[in-house]
């Protein structure tokens, strides 16, 4: 009926929705194997500028650097891992003038304990991701892997809902 509409079903819940915006900043990730977006979100809906993406620091040549997971040398500096910047890490250090304090980070990957640590600095409150498959097939062993047992250890002491 045109003249007594109702509303229209379906539509994305706000978890949803701030998720989708994470998988979006995702996208702008040039990490061959991995990406992963990060969104904070005031506790009222609105996005603090908080977005950010796994990548080089700005200023750093993503064309110099490698994106390697492993050095056929061994070399640990010959990989990515000495020189990405998380996305959490970055979707804090973005954010707007207003407090990280209180407020929701949304996250394609659970955050490793790096990340946990600035989480918690940040006054993060709540931490909603959508996987943690990271956390369990990197480990060479077979087991979990520790930084992300640190992780879910460092943010349950520190009173943050996950």
């Amino acid at each position: 009926d045109p003249y007594n509409p109702s509303k229209r079903q379906g539509y994305l819940s706000w978890d949803d929705y701030f998720m989708a915006i994470a998988f979006l900043s995702a996208k702008r990730s040039k990490d061959p194997n991995r990406q992963v977006g990060a969104c904070i979100v005031s506790q009222d809906r609105v996005i603090l500028a908080g977005i950010g993406y796994n990548g080089f620091p700005r200023g750093c040549s993503d064309d110099q650097l490698p994106w390697a997971k492993k050095s056929q040398s061994g070399d640990p500096l010959q990989t990515k891992y000495p020189y990405v910047c998380h996305a959490e890490v970055n979707a804090i250090l973005n954010k707007n003038h207003a407090s990280a304090s209180g407020q929701r980070l949304y996250v394609t990957l659970f955050p490793c304990n790096e990340c946990a640590k600035i989480i918690i600095q940040a006054g993060i409150a709540e931490v909603v991701y959508y996987t943690d498959k990271g956390a369990h097939i990197e480990n060479n062993a077979g087991g979990t892997e520790p930084a992300f047992v640190a992780s879910r250890r460092l943010l349950s002491m520190a009173g943050i809902r996950v």
